[in-house]
């Protein structure tokens, strides 16, 4: 993992970049059996070792790579830290729901979130940004919205966990394009905000007698000390493989992780694939494949 002085960027891809995406996406797509591992703790327990454990491996590779100083720089602006606070707000927000989710039996509904994303980030953009969408893009969307209120209908309510998670990363994704920092020093500069108040409540639940860390079994507490690993380092890699990889190919290499769950999910975990389910993941799939068709072309577009 490597993080240079900033250049000017190419738009090609690279085996470097490649390696890094891709193994942060399997490590995503993975990732439910180990929330299925810790889904007796409560999400707000695992949460806060998630955040309190990934404090010292990110530090560590920002020490390794020398950007440091960048942080301190960081540190020093308001503007800097007050967007910082409301991307931690937002990605602790997303943790909680996906944490829940899998340890309630709704990897599906979090798959479908996932998958929902892509299209939502451009709704934004067209939103917030003001940016023109293609017909086709218009159409994808469409085609998600119509999947959502199949969903709804049959429910009888709004599938808030997909929703939640679509929502709260694609802000996410939005406002930590604006914090003006590197990619390792954001994720420090997040997780080193949410700490103090993540360590008051596990000393909390130490003192009350309700802690699985070193208190209930030596799995629990191995476990909860490896939440920093699986948080920390696949989020790291994507970072530093987006930068050697053209959008294009990240937009494809997105759908692996919630492809994974999808297959976790149905043939693993055996979650029921009722018929609501039956409609809309073929519509949010062809979405993609619109979408996904829509963004290969405008790429070679651009090229030629």
């Amino acid at each position: 993992m490597s993080e240079q002085a900033p250049a000017a960027p190419k738009n090609e891809d690279s085996l470097q970049g490649f390696l890094y995406a891709v193994s942060a996406y399997l490590m995503w797509g993975f990732l439910p059996f180990f929330m299925k591992a810790v889904a007796h703790i409560p999400p707000a327990e695992v949460i806060a070792h998630r955040i309190v454990w990934s404090v010292p491996i990110a530090g560590a590779v920002l020490i390794y790579l020398k950007r440091t100083a960048d942080l301190k720089a960081a540190l020093r602006s308001p503007r800097t830290l007050a967007l910082a606070c409301m991307t931690a707000a937002l990605i602790t927000v997303n943790w909680g729901i996906y944490v829940w989710a899998i340890g309630a039996g709704r990897a599906l509904d979090t798959a479908l979130g996932y998958f929902i994303n892509p299209l939502f980030s451009i709704f934004l953009g067209a939103l917030l940004l003001k940016e023109r969408l293609s017909k086709a893009q218009m159409f994808a969307i469409a085609l998600a919205a119509t999947a959502v209120a199949v969903l709804t209908y049959e429910a009888g309510g709004l599938p808030w966990v997909s929703l939640g998670l679509t929502i709260s990363w694609g802000f996410y994704a939005l406002f930590r394009k604006t914090l003006p920092v590197g990619p390792n020093q954001g994720f420090f500069l997040e997780v080193m905000i949410l700490a103090l108040p993540a360590l008051g409540y596990i000393v909390y639940l130490q003192y009350n007698g309700q802690s699985h860390f070193m208190a209930g079994s030596a799995t629990d507490t191995l476990l909860l000390a490896c939440c920093g690993l699986v948080t920390a380092v696949p989020l790291m890699l994507y970072a530093n493989g987006a930068k050697l990889l053209r959008l294009s190919t990240i937009g494809i290499m997105q759908y692996i992780p919630p492809t994974m769950i999808f297959i976790i999910a149905v043939f693993i975990f055996g979650e029921p694939f009722g018929h609501a389910k039956m409609i809309a993941f073929p519509l949010i799939w062809l979405a993609l494949v619109v979408y996904s068709s829509s963004m290969v072309q405008q790429a070679r577009a651009r090229k030629s």
